[in-house]
């Protein structure tokens, strides 16, 4: 099994935000790896999703179940193959995981921040992303990758660096959010900010934790990444136990409905309230094709890298449509562009457990980087 090993780098000069913000004395959470090679060529940029880390693959020593989050994909042997290639994980800014962010305290007041972090995008985690790259002497990724949220990380650094990205591996996005997706986000976060216990975001100083709010937050978003199947498939109509309906409006009863407040549970005691509101508003905000008048071919005629763009049939969060506008925009600028649509039953969560066709596709796509001259 992979060894992980947590890792920092602080950077003292201001960032500058898409806000016209900016925030200095700031700190990233990451860790590496495998290794880099003798020319540099070989580094594998990941980004991740809303509620995951740079914890990418492997366990800690001090910790052995606590395995990355994307450790199926990544590793010795594995589609991305960490004996040939040296991937970086990165904890964007705003995280509740190591890097700076709400938790934090700002530097020119000495208060937590709480609800007064910046609001931060998309680019302004990919410029973040750069700084890191620069700090480690990697001038150009071999590739960039995520699914959901990281894989409009990974589209971004091909508009925003061009001649620093290679390849770019996009799974379950999407080139924005629909007005639906924008919808269930607003739902989830007014549930956190009308929590008595949010406190206007500034609940650290009240020693609270709005859990209410961040369960039903959690439990909203869990339904969007599974499919009806699966739903179905697992939990059905059961009942808790075998139980005879209780015609009661407050016990839980249904077997789903016991899934979901566990879930819920489980989240609220390891996840930043206001994090949450920052990565949910960063999803919103993400539109590259807005500054060209909504053109999409417009937009990523400034992607030089190539592309494999991987969808699922099940994904009604970010569905196979939606990655193929990313796909016909590419063709549109004639770019080098390979397309995966797997039949699997598991909705959004596909991109992350263990499908034979997904990972091979993958891996196939990473053979064919390893083999190319940098």
């Amino acid at each position: 099994m992979l060894i992980a090993e947590p890792k920092s780098m602080h950077f003292a000069e201001p960032l500058p935000l898409q806000s016209g913000a900016s925030v200095r004395d700031y700190t990233l959470a990451y860790e590496t790896y495998g290794r880099l090679n003798a020319d540099r060529s070989n580094a594998v940029l990941v980004c991740h999703a809303l509620n995951a880390s740079h914890h990418v693959a492997g366990i800690y020593a001090d910790k052995p179940d606590n395995v990355g989050w994307w450790d199926t994909m990544i590793g010795p042997g594995k589609p991305v193959d960490t004996d040939r290639f040296f991937v970086i994980g990165v904890n964007n800014l705003g995280s509740c995981f190591g890097s700076t962010g709400p938790m934090h305290a700002n530097p020119d007041t000495g208060r937590i921040y709480g609800s007064d972090f910046p609001v931060v995008t998309v680019e302004d985690w990919v410029d973040a992303q750069a700084r890191l790259l620069d700090g480690l002497g990697i001038e150009r990724l071999a590739a960039v990758m995520g699914g959901s949220l990281g894989g409009m990380q990974a589209l971004s650094w091909t508009l925003r660096y061009p001649q620093r990205v290679r390849h770019a591996i996009t799974v379950a996005t999407a080139p924005n959010l629909n007005a639906e997706n924008i919808a269930f986000n607003e739902v989830a976060r007014r549930a956190i900010t009308t929590d008595p216990d949010f406190h206007g975001g500034h609940f650290y100083e009240h020693n609270a934790v709005p859990k209410r709010g961040l369960r039903i937050a959690r439990m909203i978003g869990h339904i969007t990444y599974l499919s009806d199947d699966v739903m179905n498939e697992k939990f059905g109509r059961q009942l808790r136990e075998g139980l005879e309906l209780k015609y009661s409006t407050q016990d839980i009863e249904f077997q789903i409905e016991s899934y979901l407040r566990y879930q819920g549970d489980k989240f609220s005691e390891y996840f930043d309230a206001n994090t949450y509101l920052l990565i949910t508003r960063a999803l919103d905000y993400f539109d590259p094709a807005k500054p060209h008048e909504g053109n999409l071919t417009k937009a990523l005629a400034a992607a030089t890298a190539k592309f494999l763009v991987v969808s699922f049939t099940t994904d009604w969060r970010f569905s196979p449509a939606r990655s193929r506008e990313i796909v016909k925009a590419l063709l549109d600028n004639h770019r080098d562009v390979s397309y995966a649509e797997i039949a699997a039953p598991h909705g959004h969560d596909a991109f992350l457990l263990e499908d034979a066709r997904y990972l091979s596709v993958v891996r196939s796509y990473f053979e064919r980087i390893a083999k190319e001259p940098a």
